[in-house]
């Protein structure tokens, strides 16, 4: 019996092994494919490269502006994910707590704007902004990633403090704790589930958001990534060496970032689709 067992436990591993083959298999061979020359991704039939080369690396490195587009997004990413972690944090906690009419009202605009396409206010957005100086520059998207990120985030935020025991803040208050010093040395220290899901959800789409970047990004050393990578495509052809080896290593920071939040990641979820 036990060795049947075993027998089912060896099977089902290498079908999982199998399985995660075939579904990274587009980011394998896209790697691969940055260690190989123009000529032989057009021409070659194999995955692994037949001569191996740096040379996309090194064009990236002495005669494209990725550097400094990774630098941008690095800087939209991380204002964008701290102000919606920040600000989504008291949204949530009002909501979660406190019951009044406007706060009903306000929760439930929510909703309606997650439902909300961006792309209706994008020209209306583009002409205030122009009024107010802010296209090409940072400024203008990472205002429009929090007001985008806010909804959802709110949303997981209230979720996730609504599972919290409400005797925790009474406790603290009864030590003598107002509310702000409740939340802030009781609530938040516990909340690392929900910040972590909010975190996840911002960085990943203000990492690799292309719309609103390519409409208010207008030069090159102010681009992010994802704009700074379609310049690799030209009408007529298309420099491939280069889209793999930048989208290679555009997938570094977000490999990492899992690396240090991934046991947070399904804890938070669960909690903001418990309640609310």
């Amino acid at each position: 019996m036990k060795k049947h067992k075993g027998i089912r436990k060896t099977i089902l591993f290498f079908s999982l092994i199998v399985i995660t083959f075939l579904i990274n298999l587009p980011i394998i061979t896209m790697i691969l494919n940055s260690f190989k020359s123009n000529s032989e991704m057009r021409t070659s039939t194999h995955i692994l490269p037949q001569n191996f080369t740096l040379e996309n690396y090194l064009h990236l490195h002495t005669q494209t502006m990725f550097w400094t587009q990774f630098k941008n997004s690095v800087i939209v990413t991380f204002w964008g994910t701290l102000l919606s972690i920040i600000v989504a944090a008291f949204a949530g906690f009002a909501i979660s707590r406190f019951r009044s009419t406007f706060i009903s009202i306000y929760s439930k605009s929510l909703l309606m704007l997650q439902m909300f396409p961006i792309i209706l206010v994008l020209i209306p957005l583009f002409i205030m902004f122009r009024h107010l100086e802010l296209i090409n520059t940072l400024y203008s998207v990472i205002i429009l990633y929090v007001t985008l990120h806010l909804p959802f985030a709110i949303w997981m935020y209230k979720g996730y403090f609504d599972s919290i025991p409400r005797e925790l803040e009474e406790a603290a208050r009864m030590d003598g704790c107002n509310r702000f010093q409740t939340f802030i040395k009781i609530i938040l220290p516990i909340s690392g589930p929900g910040i972590a899901a909010v975190a996840i959800f911002s960085f990943l789409f203000s990492f690799n958001e292309y719309l609103i970047a390519n409409i208010f990004l207008k030069t090159e050393d102010v681009m992010t990534i994802p704009v700074g990578i379609q310049l690799f495509m030209q009408q007529y052809s298309s420099d491939w060496g280069s889209i793999t080896a930048a989208a290679t290593l555009t997938m570094v920071p977000v490999f990492l970032f899992f690396l240090f939040v991934q046991k947070y990641f399904i804890a938070g979820s669960a909690a903001g689709a418990v309640k609310g």
